[in-house]
């Protein structure tokens, strides 16, 4: 799938004042790629803002060091939007992660363009840019600032690193290609400082996550023979361990790394109720076509989706669909 950047180039260069936007519960690849756009459109001109539905989780704080980032409600109202010209949407494309920002897009007469990775997505009334075989959202910023003509900067490439390490796991994951390390050597190149970076990514924890962490490990279950491993999060977790909401970030990992697994599973229960559900794959079923029962989406690796409910009534309901999911593939239990 190729990207029409003329198009795109046409939509940014006709509009003087945009907003950027992403998904709530934000990761790298939302933040990063916002950081590093907004760093190269405001390079060729225009007046640019981050607005989020969410706030940054603490842990990714360290992306955005000037605080440009604004939430809707906290930092920013939905009246001070009115003047926009146009709402880029970076990172998704589904209405129910646009959080509090999705009734101000749906209002809106601005013109509305997305640029993401995913393969599922929603009606949102706007112009897609979308390649989903780019690895990370912050590859197709890169090659907008080519569209642009625009070079890369430090404060464009350090962001846009962590969105493309991140989406990549560090560089582990099946999309990651020759093509791949080509541009994190032009981010590095650019100023983007690697062990910096992973350093703050992942050597900053704090004691409540790391006791997160033990909970959800003793919580881990596996069946099918060890195919399947699933675990979960309460939230009276949070005040038990002093964790945050944020740091069951990438959590689910965790289940995948056991031998022998093949689809994990983590269901986290919401402070306001129900449950985010985060799917992991390393086999024939992909994780956005489960999650897709649950009104989720994703990737074909990693995909997810939220699910009102008890836990009595969630977990089961979410289990029995993945076993039958494995199950069709032919990952029957061992015998």
């Amino acid at each position: 799938m190729t990207i029409d950047w003329k198009r795109w180039r046409e939509i940014v260069t006709a509009s003087r004042k945009i907003v950027l936007v992403s998904h709530i519960r934000p990761d790298c690849d939302a933040l990063g790629s916002e950081l590093g756009m907004a760093a190269l459109l405001r390079a060729f001109g225009k007046h640019v803002r981050i607005v989020n539905g969410q706030a940054t989780p603490p842990n990714l704080q360290f992306i955005d060091p000037d605080n440009e980032i604004l939430a809707l409600g906290s930092d920013i109202e939905a009246g001070a939007l009115a003047d926009v010209e146009l709402f880029m949407i970076l990172d998704t494309s589904a209405r129910a992660q646009l959080g509090p920002m999705g009734p101000v897009l749906a209002e809106t007469q601005a013109k509305k363009i997305i640029v993401d990775h995913h393969e599922s997505s929603d009606d949102l009334g706007a112009e897609e840019f979308r390649r989903t075989s780019a690895e990370a959202t912050g590859i197709l910023v890169m090659e907008a600032a080519t569209a642009l003509g625009i070079a890369l900067t430090p404060e464009m490439a350090r962001p846009l690193f962590a969105a493309l390490a991140t989406d990549t796991g560090w560089f582990r994951f099946p999309s990651v290609t020759d093509a791949t390390y080509r541009a994190a050597s032009a981010l590095v190149a650019a100023g983007a400082v690697p062990h910096e970076i992973y350093a703050q990514l992942y050597e900053q924890e704090s004691p409540g996550r790391v006791r997160l962490r033990g909970v959800v490990l003793s919580r881990i279950e596996v069946e099918l023979g060890g195919r399947l491993a699933h675990t979960y999060i309460l939230k009276e977790d949070y005040p038990t361990t002093g964790a945050l909401p944020s740091d069951t970030e990438d959590l689910v990992n965790h289940a995948l790394e056991i031998q022998g697994t093949e689809f994990a599973v983590i269901m986290i229960e919401q402070p306001t109720g129900g449950f985010k559900i985060s799917f992991r794959s390393r086999c024939a079923v992909a994780c956005n076509e489960v999650a897709a029962e649950f009104q989720g989406g994703g990737h074909r690796a990693a995909a997810g989706a939220f699910v009102k409910g008890p836990f009595e009534t969630v977990q089961p309901l979410v289990l029995d669909h993945v076993r039958r999911s494995l199950q069709a593939a032919g990952l029957q239990p061992q015998k």
